[in-house]
């Protein structure tokens, strides 16, 4: 885990641990061979640790793996374990760790759903939910940060839910019928997908999340009372020419925004939906008006005439606060062939371009405000060069990973 020290320019590196010293390790991992580097595997990671993200206590969350994928009897079919008996787990390839960086000291979480993009909720619980990444076991989970802080017990401090549609319309969880099973107009319905980025809406306490295939969707998870035996799930997919949702976010009115593999910013505006949000036509394609697609900049792919772009954005951040100076609730999406952050801004996109070293490649980034009221001095947006291997940006051989810091001033020269 690289971290850097803003204060002092000082980098440094902490070794994330493994509860079981038999975890496997990316070594192991079935692999072609490299056509410059024969057949001997070089990555060596058992935790493949991913997406950190601080708490109130400014502690470390990680989806991380921990120990061997397969599950304690716990997660799996036959324990009185909530989830377990409405969803067993067999494996989880990645699980949850914290770091404290006042005591140097790793908290390892077993959890039995994989784990891969994780955001805390606004509720009294504290409570964690993460996605389970593209390749993940259809299932969205939550620890229980209270319970797990007071005592101790991952088996009892955490949960999963399956995504359930409400296709009988009763508003309430049912017995579903499986994917591809005939529907019935008495039951609900219980969709195959896995989500990518994840994201809690403030407005509501609803969790999002992008489902990254094609045309893809985004999700809309409602806890309810009594997870999971309330959870339902809403689903919309974006209208044509709008395809492939990746690292979405929401805003403070709960507004979805996320990029698209056809080349758009798009937005997603659930109070827009004309229609009914449930019932046996609620699958994905019952709420087009929901949605607004804004194409980035650059050139359209070759031959490709309808709207969009060649721009392949990874990610989409909202800056809920303020923390840049462009306003509240502005998206910013990685420009990823722009070599650039794009936010968008009253209906146009402004470009946040790094000049040197040139081959500027981000994956995510974050705002922070040190002092709310020392100016553009006092905030700034934090991000990194992404790519996996920084020895091909502008430099070659040697060159290492990078962190990279803006600033709004109010003009050039501003000190």
């Amino acid at each position: 885990m690289p971290v850097l020290d803003p204060v002092r320019h000082r980098a440094t590196e902490v070794k994330h641990p493994v509860r079981d010293p038999k975890t496997p390790s990316s070594k192991t991992d079935p692999m072609a061979p490299s056509p410059y580097w024969g057949e001997a595997p070089l990555w060596d990671s058992q935790t493949v640790n991913h997406n950190p993200m601080f708490d109130e206590k400014g502690r470390v969350w990680f989806a991380a793996r921990v120990r061997h994928p397969d599950n304690p009897a716990f997660c799996r079919k036959g324990s009185d374990h909530p989830s377990a008996q409405l969803f067993p787990m067999e494996r989880s390839t990645r699980h949850v760790s914290m770091y404290d960086p006042k005591t140097g000291r790793f908290t390892l979480i077993g959890t039995c759903f994989p784990t891969h993009h994780l955001q805390f909720a606004y509720d009294a619980n504290q409570t964690l939910w993460l996605s389970s990444g593209g390749g993940g076991n259809q299932v969205i989970g939550w620890v229980n940060r209270k319970m797990f802080e007071e005592t101790g017990d991952e088996a009892r401090s955490q949960g999963w839910t399956a995504f359930i549609l409400d296709t009988s319309g009763n508003g309430r969880r049912d017995e579903y019928v499986e994917p591809g099973q005939p529907p019935d107009p008495k039951k609900d319905t219980r969709i195959a997908v896995n989500i990518y980025g994840i994201a809690v809406n403030p407005a509501d306490g609803a969790i999002w999340g992008s489902v990254i295939n094609y045309p893809g969707a985004i999700l809309r998870v409602n806890p309810g009372t009594n997870p999971p035996a309330t959870a339902l799930t809403e689903i919309y997919e974006p209208p044509f020419p709008g395809y492939s949702p990746r690292g979405m976010d929401i805003d403070r009115n709960g507004v979805v925004w996320t990029p698209l593999g056809s080349g758009h910013l798009a937005s997603f505006d659930r109070r827009k939906c004309k229609g009914p949000l449930n019932g046996p036509a609620a699958t994905g394609k019952d709420c087009p008006e929901g949605w607004t697609l804004h194409p980035f900049p650059g050139p359209q792919l070759t031959n490709v005439t309808d709207s969009g772009s060649a721009e392949a954005s990874y990610y989409t951040w909202v800056d809920q606060f303020d923390t840049v100076g462009l306003g509240r609730n502005v998206p910013f999406a990685t420009g990823n062939a722009n070599e650039s952050l794009m936010a968008f801004v009253d209906g146009n996109f402004v470009h946040f371009r790094v000049p040197y070293p040139l081959g500027f490649y981000a994956k995510g980034m974050d705002g922070r405000i040190d002092d709310p009221n020392a100016g553009w001095k006092g905030r700034g947006l934090w991000t990194t060069y992404g790519t996996r291997a920084p020895f091909h940006m502008e430099g070659g051989k040697g060159t290492l990973p990078k962190v990279v810091k803006f600033q709004l001033r109010p003009d050039p020269l501003a000190r």
